[in-house]
């Protein structure tokens, strides 16, 4: 079993700063990509950032957040972090982490998500 686990969400007032975490644990034998999503109450839930496992400096972001957000990973860890900067209200959504990973060396390739951290921009 994998579990991916979610902290880090609240409520912040616009402009301010929050970071989420995303720890991945269980049988897990290789990451390839780690990522963030969120969905906004009546809307899709839409690709925030991405990275993968070749190391920090490959990421890809919505253009949305690209300036503002920042994801990075631990991957002693199985961690996924996104470093939440300048927040507008338009940013409230339930943020969920997701990985790609085998458990087996020659397991298939397989994507997890996890339970999801509301993230509200009001003030």
């Amino acid at each position: 079993q994998v579990r991916l686990v979610e902290s880090g969400g609240g409520l912040v007032q616009p402009g301010g700063s929050l970071r989420l975490s995303c720890a991945a644990s269980g049988s897990i034998y290789s990451l390839n990509a780690m990522g963030w999503y969120r969905q906004a109450p009546g809307k899709e839930r839409e690709l925030v950032a991405n990275i993968y496992s070749d190391g920090n400096t490959d990421t890809e972001y919505v253009d949305s957040v690209k300036g503002r957000f920042t994801i990075s990973r631990d991957n002693a860890e199985n961690t996924v972090f996104l470093q939440m900067h300048s927040l507008k209200p338009e940013d409230t959504a339930v943020y969920y982490c997701t990985a790609k990973l085998r458990s087996r060396r020659f397991g298939t390739w397989e994507v997890y998500w996890g339970q999801g951290t509301q993230v509200t921009v009001s003030s």
